[in-house]
Formats: structure tokens, sequence, C-alpha cells
């Protein structure tokens, strides 16, 4: 009586063939996590910089010299609420002042600053 040749596939094929494929699915998970972190983290620079901008422009726009000093103001852009901390410096010119505004987000424990901006304001 011949023989019947075994068709298909053994466990072991079987078996390898999974692990390359949980392989694949577990770095595709890993790469598409870290596309939504940075997507979360762009979006919340983006903020931060309407903030500081925004505070920039009040500055600029005012019709008061500002004094020197450090200033804590609050900051709603999309929903969240950040903070944004202006610290005006002296400069040896003094019809100048140096201008660096600060944004973080209140509610992390982190305290890690989202965005810094500077800029120059004359008094004329």
């Amino acid at each position: 009586m011949p023989r019947r040749q075994a068709r298909g596939f053994t466990l072991i094929e079987i078996m390898v063939a999974l692990a390359v494929v949980a392989l694949t699915l577990s770095a595709g998970f890993k790469a598409a996590a870290a596309l939504t972190q940075q997507a979360e983290r762009q979006t919340e620079q983006w903020l931060a910089q309407l903030c500081a901008e925004n505070e920039l422009a009040r500055l600029r726009l005012s019709s008061q010299w500002p004094g020197v000093g450090d200033s804590e103001t609050n900051c709603e852009q999309g929903g969240r609420q950040l903070r944004v901390r202006l610290g005006v410096q002296a400069t040896p010119n003094p019809n100048f002042r140096r201008i660096e505004a600060r944004v973080d987000d209140p509610t992390s424990n982190a305290g890690n600053v989202l965005l810094g901006l500077s800029t120059v304001l004359g008094r004329y």
C-alpha cells in the first residue's frame, strides 16, 4: 500500500507564522502609539505658542510701560487651561525691556515648560 503524503502545514510552521505576525503587530502598535503621542505633544506646543504670543501682543498693545518683575496669568486655548509666566527684565538701554514668556500646564505634576518665547519691547 503506498503511503499518502501529508498536505498542509506542520504545527511548527504555523507557530512560526503566528510568531512573525505577533511581532509585526506589536511593532505596528508601538509605532501608532508613538505617532499619537507626538501629535498630542505638537498640539500642546501649538496651543502654548498661541498663549505666549497673545500675552506678548497684549504687552505690545498696552499703553503702559511694563514694570520689571514676574507675573503669571492663565490662558485657555482649545479647551485646555495653560499658565503663562512673564518675566520682564531691564536692559542696558533704558528704552527697552526684555520679556520672557514661559507656558506650562498647571494640571501636570511634572512642571515641564511647554514653550518659552523671548522678545524685546521698546518704549516708543
